[in-house]
């Protein structure tokens, strides 16, 4: 009888084991189901969120060519272009490094783009605005330009027609020389063609009468270039103005202009320096800052 007992009670121990295990197995499986489907909901979202954020992406890199393609001549809107649009690429260089999305993110996200977006309308409203403005003024101010342009033209003749007739009296003004001659002269003042005997060099001309020539005092310069181009001068003091330059000179002298055909000589004293060259000299006269006159002469 007792061992009945027993074995009855094994029994039921045993019935309830297989229980235990059916539930646990139960739960097992619904746990497992339940992770399965949590974690397919979980990749979806991820999936939603990642195709969210590249619309965003998107839509900044679509705000980024709209800021390059405003215009405005305004330098304050302009400054403020250029502010607005390194946001709206901080913001997409900010998406591109986030690797872990979430939605709070992508909200964050939406609220900065919808802010920009915005912005970047009052841009748009303000520069067609200022368009319009510019346009209207332009055609405003149309009749005035013209009028102005007219003006303008008919001012810039006289002052050509002005300065072609100063620039004809300057020309008509400038000392013309003629007859230029060089002579070389030894030592009793008697022309030579040896440059080791030249003690002297005169260079002749005659100034051309001209009355509408300032008269007074003129100083004329000559200078003397070697036939190695080395110009031949006393001291490296000896400089008068040539255009808008200090230049030097090889000898110089003054005479009194009145107007009528005037013969000068400018000596250069060679009788302390060094043997002249062989070769051809070329010699320029200059006074009232032009070059008046230009020859040439040979030493053999």
């Amino acid at each position: 009888m007792e061992e009945q007992d027993i074995h009855k009670k094994i029994k039921i121990k045993e019935r309830r084991n297989n229980i235990i295990v059916i539930i646990l197995s139960i739960i097992l499986v619904g746990l497992g189901v339940l992770y399965y489907m949590q974690n397919r909901e979980h990749q979806g979202i991820v999936r939603e969120l990642n195709a969210e954020k590249d619309s965003i992406q998107i839509e900044l890199n679509e705000l980024v060519f709209r800021y390059d393609s405003l215009e405005t001549e305004n330098d304050t809107i302009n400054e403020q272009l250029f502010l607005a649009q390194n946001k709206v690429k901080d913001l997409l260089v900010e998406i591109e490094q986030t690797k872990k999305i979430s939605i709070e993110k992508i909200n964050s996200y939406q609220k900065q783009v919808t802010t920009l977006r915005s912005i970047m309308r009052d841009f748009v409203v303000q520069i067609d605005s200022l368009n319009r403005r510019n346009q209207e003024l332009m055609a405003e101010n149309l009749e005035v330009k013209e009028q102005y342009k007219r003006v303008e033209t008919e001012k810039q003749q006289l002052s050509q027609e002005k300065d072609r007739l100063e620039k004809n009296l300057e020309r008509a003004a400038v000392l013309q020389v003629r007859e230029m001659l060089v002579e070389a002269l030894n030592s009793r003042n008697r022309e030579t063609r040896f440059a080791n005997r030249a003690e002297k060099l005169r260079i002749y001309f005659i100034i051309n009468e001209n009355v509408t020539t300032k008269r007074g005092t003129k100083s004329i310069y000559a200078r003397i270039m070697r036939p190695d181009q080395l110009l031949m001068s006393k001291s490296a003091d000896n400089l008068f103005r040539f255009e808008d330059l200090m230049i030097q000179y090889s000898a110089m002298r003054e005479v009194v202009y009145e107007g009528h055909d005037l013969p000068v000589a400018i000596f250069w004293d060679n009788s302390n320096e060094p043997d002249l060259m062989t070769g051809t000299y070329t010699v320029d006269l200059f006074a009232d800052g032009r070059n008046i006159g230009t020859t040439t002469f040979e030493l053999r």
